[in-house]
């Protein structure tokens, strides 16, 4: 009778060992899965306000571009009328 009682608590403790825990594995796959996502995210920011810095940089770099253009034309009309004057 023991042996009987014995078999059936291993039984019974190896049922209740696979017990599938599926609410509490869905739940760390979801947050995992957040995670992800949130890095994502958070990378995807970053590398869109490298991008507009860099195209900021660039178009301020044209603009001075621009500006030392006038300036060295106005430099030369500047010379020309005190050169007739």
């Amino acid at each position: 009778m023991k042996t009987v009682a014995l078999t059936v608590a291993v039984l019974a403790l190896g049922l209740a060992a696979c017990n599938k825990q599926d609410a509490a594995n869905n739940t760390a796959d979801t947050n995992v899965e957040n995670a992800a996502v949130t890095d994502t995210n958070a990378a995807t920011n970053d590398a869109t306000a490298n991008a507009d810095a860099a195209l900021n940089a660039a178009g301020n770099a044209v603009d001075n571009a621009g500006n030392a253009v006038d300036n060295a034309g106005n430099a030369v009309a500047n010379a020309a009328d005190n050169a007739t004057h």
